[in-house]
């Protein structure tokens, strides 16, 4: 049914030992485009994603993958959907066209069949050149697009992404990010776990923040941002040496915790307006501090997520839980 959601789960929980790694999570949703799940490393995003994909079984808690019971209708919802893990699943001693066609032949096509859909895949994924190259001698980002590729070899209703672009280099992350727009606009749903800031914002029309085994925060990546406040002021002081004490200022003067970001230069406050902005930059400069750039706008996933979490997103490339 069109109005079917994608994922409804409710209640989920899931212990490993004396570890809840899932503690009462609810899920809805809705069919096409991305929807992120967001967390640290040990959040649980792994584990949710095991369950729903009929992997693991909740030791409590209901879950439906579009309308079906992944405990009870697990061949059901297999048939309808496809999973990319966080470690490439191809074969380092195949090419890239003889694990497809294998895969292809699995799958119950003829051997003429698997081998134009293969052929059709490689030229979707811009692999066509390396088409006869070991998988072995790939870079990580054309391993990453032909594991991807592997998952739709028939194409599923829908595709669970699970940190699909951990450990690559920025150009093979934006070329991953193609490949799953290129998913959505032929009409798959995309439920992408990530723990980059920068790519949730970039794919996904709506996000889960997961933290410690339960969603804390659901909504666009606009509403996340709105939540913790209207505004976000940047500053760049001249003195990098300088800035500890533009940070006491900044407190001081708007009563808010402030981030000092990865530029040794740089801070960032949260407001709720420009005019207690002006206020405190009046004061940077009456106590002589620089500025050498400033700017006020829409807060960072990153500042959505320290305030949300308390911590900032970790960058690990496993999920512990």
């Amino acid at each position: 049914m069109a109005s079917e959601l994608a994922v409804e789960a409710v209640g989920l929980v899931k212990h490993f030992g004396q570890t809840k790694a899932v503690d009462g999570l609810d899920l809805r949703v809705e069919q096409g485009g991305v929807y992120g799940v967001l967390g640290p490393n040990g959040a649980g995003k792994t584990t949710v994603i095991r369950i729903l994909t009929t992997l693991l079984r909740p030791d409590a808690g209901t879950a439906h993958v579009l309308g079906h019971d992944v405990v009870k209708e697990a061949d059901a919802v297999r048939s309808r959907m496809s999973l990319t893990g966080q470690f490439s699943s191809v074969d380092d001693d195949l090419t890239g066209v003889e694990n497809l066609v294998f895969l292809g032949r699995l799958f119950g096509y003829s051997h003429r069949g698997a081998k134009e859909r293969a052929n059709q895949l490689l030229d979707a994924f811009g692999l066509s050149e390396a088409a006869e190259k070991l998988v072995k001698h790939y870079s990580g980002g054309m391993r990453r697009r032909l594991d991807i590729a592997s998952s739709i070899v028939v194409t599923p209703d829908l595709i669970f992404l699970d940190e699909p672009t951990t450990g690559l280099d920025p150009r093979s992350r934006n070329q991953v990010w193609d490949v799953v727009r290129a998913l959505v606009a032929e009409g798959t749903t995309v439920i992408l776990t990530t723990q980059y800031l920068e790519e949730a914002d970039q794919l996904a029309g709506r996000i889960a923040v997961i933290d410690r085994g339960t969603v804390i925060a659901e909504g666009t990546p606009n509403e996340l941002k709105a939540s913790v406040g209207s505004g976000a002021l940047r500053v760049r002081v001249a003195e990098a040496e300088r800035r500890l004490e533009a940070q006491a200022i900044l407190e001081r003067v708007l009563a808010e915790p402030v981030t000092l970001e990865a530029d040794p230069a740089a801070l960032t406050v949260r407001v709720s307006d420009s005019q207690p902005a002006s206020l405190a930059l009046a004061e940077l400069a009456r106590e002589g501090i620089d500025v050498v750039n400033f700017s006020l706008g829409q807060p960072s996933l990153d500042e959505v997520f320290l305030a949300l979490t308390g911590h900032v997103a970790e960058t690990e490339t496993e999920d512990a839980a």
